[in-house]
């Protein structure tokens, strides 16, 4: 495993890179200090860069809200997220678990995010025991999400009713706008060590590499995958055969005091990055 300052001897030896927004790019908020320019410096070398996130909206929404904070469209070639891809599958309904779902939602997540559902044939239920299952796209900001306890009566009511659930992203949690806020994943877990069924889309589940891949268009061997979350990121690098890049200084920066305390990490999880960067800068 190297340990890098910077990114640009990685650019060199890789054609097609997958990069991971929340923790790498952006804070939700504001992009990260070098990481335009290093997305800018990518596609001058003619590097190809498609992003992978876990956001649970679809990838047109993502893109308008990085275009917000000033992270331009032509700086990749493409943007898939777990959003877009639980779109598809509530659409199609051709994968197991997903075929079986009725028609009747609740939705545990804020408006923005019913981009996941809109213009599909679903109706929003209008209590957990009316619907068939929940979507969960993640908590919403105005209960203050550092903790599961604000909705622990919901998920609870879901329970009981017997919802399957989708989770739209199975992150635990992120950095915000340098706050830690919990993410849809860990209402999902939570909901799973109730007893409830949880169908996980996203990183790292191979699954949703498939289509960033073929974005890319190169051999697993010409591509690097870089993320900053161990759980997500590395393992679903690992999963599909790419090196990964471990970017430190998303959503592990307070736990890891120095290149030793990272390889301990990553032995733990079972994972070998190839390298490991403080931030996403060239």
């Amino acid at each position: 495993m190297q340990h890098l300052d910077h990114f640009a001897p990685l650019a060199a030896a890789y054609r097609g890179f997958i990069v991971d927004l929340w923790g790498v790019v952006h804070d939700g908020v504001t992009p990260y200090p070098g990481a335009v320019d290093c997305l800018a410096r990518l596609r001058a070398a003619g590097r190809r860069v498609v992003l992978l996130s876990n956001a649970p909206r679809r990838a047109a929404v993502a893109a308008a809200g990085m275009e917000r904070m000033g992270i331009a469209r032509d700086l990749y070639d493409g943007i898939v997220t777990s959003g877009e891809v639980t779109h598809a599958l509530l659409r199609d309904r051709d994968l197991p678990g997903f075929a079986a779902l009725g028609r009747r939602l609740w939705h545990i997540g804020p408006e923005r995010d019913r981009s996941v559902f809109a213009g599909l044939d679903y109706q929003p239920a209008a209590s957990p025991a009316a619907a068939d299952f929940v979507l969960n796209t993640g908590p919403d900001d105005t209960r203050h999400p550092v903790s599961i306890d604000p909705w622990a009566e919901e998920l609870a009511a879901c329970r009981a009713a017997g919802l399957p659930m989708v989770c739209a992203n199975p992150d635990l949690e992120v950095i915000r706008g340098g706050e830690r806020v919990i993410c849809a994943g860990a209402l999902a877990q939570h909901y799973a060590a109730l007893g409830g069924q949880v169908l996980w889309v996203g990183k790292p589940d191979p699954a949703v590499y498939r289509p960033v891949l073929a974005l890319l268009g190169f051999p697993g061997r010409d591509v690097l995958a870089v993320g900053d979350a161990l759980r997500t990121d590395m393992a679903g690098a690992a999963a599909v055969g790419v090196d990964g890049c471990w970017v430190l200084g998303g959503i592990h920066w307070a736990d890891l005091a120095g290149p030793e305390a990272a390889e301990a990490a990553a032995r733990a999880a079972g994972l070998a990055p190839c390298a490991t960067l403080p931030a996403f800068r060239w």
